[in-house]
């Protein structure tokens, strides 16, 4: 028995098209190729001249044909009863071939290509399948199916008229042209940028108005003490100690810093500025700013993410501070905004830093290689100056001063020795402090700034080198309790000025130093023109401090559980003098009185 037709199996369906929702939108291209039914394979589907009898189904089997034959007829009605492309590949040619560009970018209905309405007759619709139509375009598809039920122009599911949902939604605003959206961002970079560069102009205003009043107060500090330096003979009469002045030191803050390296006091201000890295593991590098008056008010700042372990910091007039880093940088940070607001590209590591005590704006840099490098901070881009030193050896030491001429000089130091540098001249050469010895390596530089009339050497002999016995008793005599793995003995050499451009070495003292690290220490000015010497000491694990010129011992502060990383000596304009020393566990800073 023939097989059954479409035609032959129910009601007589009439033809019914979409052309006319489509007129004077697009001409619908239909394919070619004759459409063929596809076979049946489902048991109750007859094939080729088989019986009809022989493949009989149930009634529930009939229905779900009958369905799915009126679903196929639909379609075939939408493409007109050929096999060309599909509906929805039709649709989207459709919205991408209709009207202009401006239109492109509106949001309109499939059907009719028209933008759909927030409200009113071709408001803004969706069926259960999801896709989106203006509501009279679906009714006019329900109505031309008998409002009975009809199915998605795009992917062929039914729905019917209650399933038509409403769409309420505020008008979406799509720019034009993707050369539109990049106008706007970069409209809206510029203004950010914009609002940058005036807030560093205000800054840097602020900064030059700080610095103009600090140079003014050095000028000053500088005539004063040469002429306490005029009114006394030469020699060393005039730093003997006073019997009748007393140096006290009293603890102002401790505060207890997990991975602290480096620290900076500003006097001025009273703020203590760490370097360190965070406690957690695989951390960024840290400034930890603590105000001296409450050790509770702590921040701390990360640095740039390629800034690496800082080496040496210095406070500037101001309110802002420079430091170097292994980074091969040299920052100035601003303690107003809490941020590094300048870089200088350094050829290699940076080991110290410095800021000339005549001029802010003029900073310097020591070099891993032993190069000194003195740049301006109006201009960054390049050194003023590179300068060759006597040495590849490290510059762990820098300090800026002014000499009895009044010429600016550079006090630097690295394993050879103690140098001076003329700040003015970029052609000269670095000149030793001391002779040439072989036997022992500079591990620190002490001296008062702006003067460079005293200053004190720290040395350790090299590998391999002799101690001297009767120095290793004398000193032992003095430290009653000597841990074991507590350094390596070293000495601190008195080095004083004998003209303008020479210096002799004094007395020495002993004292153990670390066999690794390059130690800070300082210069302690007190009562009429007398100093102290600070240094700390590994085998106290704390700092010991000694009357000048004669090195006899004054007091030892208190001790830490490690040894000492850092120490720092700073003034305040107003006549407060500080101490900071920094161990792995904990920072103190002690007021001198």
């Amino acid at each position: 028995m023939p097989s059954r037709s479409r035609a032959a199996r129910g009601r007589t369906l009439h033809p019914v098209v979409l052309d006319d929702f489509f007129i004077d939108v697009v001409e619908i291209d239909y394919g070619e190729e004759d459409q063929q039914e596809e076979p049946h394979d489902d048991g109750g589907s007859e094939e080729g001249g088989q019986d009809e009898s022989e493949g009989s189904s149930d009634e529930d089997e009939d229905d779900d044909d009958e369905e799915d034959e009126e679903e196929e007829r639909e379609r075939e009605e939408f493409t007109g009863g050929d096999c060309g492309p599909s509906a929805q590949a039709r649709v989207s040619s459709v919205a991408a071939a209709g009207g202009s560009a401006e239109r492109a970018n509106m949001p309109t209905c499939p059907v009719c290509m028209e933008p759909w309405t927030s409200q009113g007759p071709h408001g803004i619709s969706c069926i259960p399948c999801g896709h989106v139509y203006g509501r009279s375009c679906l009714e006019r598809w329900l109505t031309q199916r008998g409002n009975r039920s009809a199915t998605c122009p795009q992917c062929g599911k039914r729905f019917k008229d209650k399933d038509i949902i409403n769409l309420y939604a505020p008008e979406v605003a799509i720019p034009k042209n993707e050369l539109e959206k990049q106008i706007s961002y970069l409209r809206e970079q510029n203004d950010s940028l914009e609002k940058k560069v005036l807030h560093h102009d205000k800054l840097f205003e602020e900064m030059t108005k700080r610095q103009i009043d600090m140079e003014q107060r050095i000028v000053d500090a500088v005539s004063s003490k040469r002429q306490k330096v005029t009114d006394h003979s030469d020699g060393a009469a005039h730093l003997e100690p006073s019997t009748s002045t007393t140096v006290n030191f009293s603890l102002q803050n401790e505060l207890f810093l997990d991975g602290a390296r480096v620290i900076s006091i500003d006097a001025s201000n009273q703020i203590i500025l760490a370097s360190g890295r965070a406690s957690s593991v695989g951390a960024e590098h840290v400034l930890t700013k603590i105000s001296m008056f409450s050790t509770h008010e702590a921040r701390k700042i990360h640095l740039p993410p390629d800034t690496k372990a800082v080496r040496d910091m210095c406070i500037l007039s101001g309110g802002s501070a420079i430091f170097t880093s292994l980074g091969k940088r040299l920052s100035l940070f601003s303690m107003t905004t809490d941020s590094v607001v300048l870089q200088c590209d350094l050829p290699v590591p940076g080991w110290s830093c410095s800021a000339d005590v005549s001029s802010s704006r003029h900073i310097y840099a020591g070099l891993q290689n032993g190069m000194l490098l003195v740049f301006d901070i109006r201009q960054t881009a390049r050194p003023l100056h590179s300068m060759m030193g006597l040495s590849t050896q490290p510059i762990h030491t820098l300090h800026s001063v002014i000499d009895n001429n009044g010429c600016r000089k550079i006090l630097s130091a690295s394993a050879v020795g103690p140098c001076m540098w003329d700040a003015d001249d970029n052609q000269s050469r670095p000149h030793l402090l001391t002779g040439m010895d072989n036997q022992r390596v500079c591990i620190s530089l002490a001296c008062a700034p702006p003067s460079s009339d005293l200053l004190v050497a720290s040395f350790r002999p090299k590998v391999g080198a002799s101690e001297d016995a009767n120095a290793s008793q004398v000193y032992l005599s003095q430290t009653p309790s000597r841990p074991v793995g507590s350094g390596k003995l070293g000495h601190h050499s008195l080095i004083r000025r004998t003209s303008n451009a020479s210096f002799a070495e004094g007395t020495t003292c002993y004292g153990n130093v670390s066999e690794v690290r390059m130690s800070k220490s300082a210069i302690i000015p007190y009562g009429d023109n007398q100093h102290l010497f600070a240094y700390g000491d590994e085998s106290l694990r704390g700092v010991r401090t000694w009357q000048l010129p004669s090195f006899a011992i004054h007091a030892d502060l208190c001790s830490h559980r490690q040894p000492i990383l850092d120490l720092r000596y700073a003034e305040s304009p107003g006549g407060g003098r500080y101490l900071g020393c920094l161990s792995e566990e904990k920072l103190q800073v002690f007021r001198i009185s």
